[in-house]
């Protein structure tokens, strides 16, 4: 039988320190940009929110879909739940972080799939690339939305 993780101890995997310890948010930062890859950087970003989304969205998908659809899934519903979010914030419907998030979905799928990587580079290096797949996919997503809000 398979047993799960607890949350305090995903975290501290995910990020080297305890749950609510200092220097976490640091620790975060500079595990998840320096990453070796777009792949690698989401298992360091957002430790918590990886934690429930991985327990209560990914794992549950993976028994009826390929992990692949199930990664994209996930990010879609990241990006829903974010959505909602705003949308509550705001009183005004919000529809940008789940095509945006989808977006990064496909981005992660397709850059695992031809392993691309940057693991010998220096962290500067690594943190540029990994902040480049997240811009990239935040402007392809803005010129859509905006070109689709623009058709009406």
């Amino acid at each position: 039988m398979h047993k799960s993780i607890s949350l305090a101890a995903y975290v501290k995997k995910r990020n080297g320190l305890p749950l609510g310890a200092d220097g976490s948010l640091k620790a975060m930062l500079t595990r998840s940009l320096g990453a070796e890859s777009f792949y690698v950087f989401w298992q360091y970003w957002n430790p918590i929110w990886g934690f429930y989304l991985s327990r209560n969205i990914m794992k549950p998908l993976n028994k009826i879909f390929p992990v692949g659809i199930s990664i994209l899934l996930t990010f879609a519903v990241s990006g829903a739940l974010h959505d909602l979010a705003v949308t509550l914030f705001k009183w005004r419907i919000t529809f940008f972080f789940t095509p945006w998030f989808t977006l990064m979905g496909a981005m992660v799928l397709l850059s695992k799939s031809f392993d691309i990587t940057y693991k010998t580079n220096k962290w500067l290096y690594r943190m540029f690339c990994n902040l480049l797949f997240i811009l990239i996919s935040f402007a392809i997503t803005f010129y859509i939305v905006a070109f689709r809000y623009n058709l009406n």
